[in-house]
């Protein structure tokens, strides 16, 4: 497997340790599960950035 697909797998896995232990897409959701799902997200793209630009090299 390539590290695309790996860091993929890896932030699928985090999504969803995230919903069902976080509860981040419940009724009563905080302000900071919140965040802490973009953060996420966020990590996941720049993380994607780097390896696309060090795969062309």
């Amino acid at each position: 497997m390539n590290k695309t697909t790996l860091v993929t797998i890896f932030y699928i896995l985090g999504i969803i340790i995230g919903a069902f232990f976080l509860d981040a897409w419940g009724a009563e959701t905080s302000f900071v599960k919140t965040i802490s799902v973009f953060v996420w997200t966020i990590i996941f793209l720049i993380t994607l950035f780097y390896i696309d630009k060090n795969e062309k090299k």
